[in-house]
């Protein structure tokens, strides 16, 4: 039995039936191809599927030819530090900026975890020092500062709390508990996080005092505190955001999400290049138990982590990746080269990111939106 909510995944994850289950639309060739001429480009993660649902992104497409142009809305909650996996939504906003000249607003709620979390040790202050780490992340992928913002839930209360106040006016107790599973044991601030996320995505329209479209990548554990929004900024007049929803990278067990809290499963960027390769040397594969039986029987991409990575984020050459995963069906490819490659390809994009980290880090507050 699967199990997906921003608080928990496990099981194995059928995509079919949660496209059913959420009320989401499968990204259909003809949308794609819609897309991408409208981006005059092709983003590797929407080819191969790993962005595999969507809300309203025809309706969207529809007023971005209109010349009522989106901006985009994506964010992440601290919990320790950043992954490779956490960049996905990053780095597709930063194509969209690029493609589409949108602007980008990116929440990092440093109160979320305290809220959810059952650790005690982790404080709001914790919450609040992970999140300035995370945003010098998320600034040095790339985006262009004069049209990216990034803000910190506690710091820019002021102007989020008026709007998220409104919100929770048309999101009952019943609708959170129902849908993220809570209990009456669960704390008020909790309860109330969901319409506190749901602001950036109507903030610009209520800025400008028209509405502007929004389209938010999210990973689908994300998707229900946005069908809970959608129906409450719809009420309140302005335009239901669209969504892009990706598919989970997995750890490198293949559990089914890489985790923050999972330290032997997860690459963090802040891994050196000798943790990176003990950590892959140590992923699983599909690969047969005998490099006799892996050569005669072949091995299955879809069980190896490590030909996971490589279609993820690490080998955007569709071509290439097709070897890959080829290789590894007939047998071809063997186990210690593979990873040794992919830990190279890791640890060249983790040398880049440090680098502009660097460049980057008395620079930030050109980024960060505060009251």
């Amino acid at each position: 039995m699967q199990t997906i909510n921003p608080y928990e995944v496990k099981g194995e994850i059928d995509y079919k039936k949660v496209v059913s289950d959420f009320g989401l639309k499968q990204i259909s060739d003809q949308t794609l191809e819609r897309f991408e001429k409208l981006a005059n480009g092709s983003y590797y993660a929407m080819r191969r599927g790993i962005y595999f649902a969507e809300r309203d992104l025809n309706w969207l497409m529809d007023q971005y030819e209109k010349g009522n142009k989106f901006y985009v809305y994506t964010g992440i909650a601290p919990s320790g530090g950043m992954h490779i996996g956490q960049t996905m939504q990053f780095q597709i906003a930063k194509w969209l900026q690029d493609r589409f000249d949108a602007e980008v607003l990116i929440m990092i709620p440093d109160e979320e975890k305290f809220l959810v979390k059952k650790n005690p040790a982790f404080t709001l202050e914790n919450g609040h020092t992970l999140a300035m780490e995370d945003a010098l992340d998320i600034a040095a992928l790339g985006f262009d500062s004069r049209k990216t913002k990034i803000f910190l839930d506690t710091e820019y209360a002021k102007t989020l709390y008026k709007q998220a106040v409104r919100v929770s006016k048309y999101v009952t107790y019943s609708i959170i508990k129902d849908a993220l599973g809570f209990g009456n044991d669960t704390n008020i601030g909790a309860l109330f996080y969901t319409s506190f996320q749901a602001v950036p995505a109507f903030l610009k329209s209520v800025q400008a005092g028209k509405n502007i479209p929004c389209l938010i990548p999210m990973g689908v554990d994300q998707d229900v505190h946005f069908r809970i929004a959608r129906n409450a900024i719809a009420k309140m007049g302005y335009y239901k955001p669209a969504s892009l929803v990706s598919t989970f990278m997995p750890g490198l067990s293949m559990n089914p999400k890489m985790s923050a809290s999972d330290p032997n499963n997860t690459i963090y960027l802040s891994d050196d290049e000798a943790t990176v390769a003990k950590k892959v040397n140590k992923a699983i594969t599909g690969q047969q138990d005998t490099l006799e039986l892996q050569k005669k029987y072949g091995g299955n991409p879809d069980k190896c982590a490590v030909c996971q990575y490589y279609k993820y984020m690490f080998e955007p050459d569709d071509r290439k990746l097709a070897e890959i995963l080829e290789g590894e069906r007939k047998g071809t490819l063997l186990a210690g080269e593979h990873k040794k490659d992919l830990a190279m390809r890791i640890n060249h994009f983790l040398k880049e990111h440090r680098t502009m980290k660097r460049k980057i880090e008395g620079k930030l507050e050109d980024f960060m939106l505060r009251d």
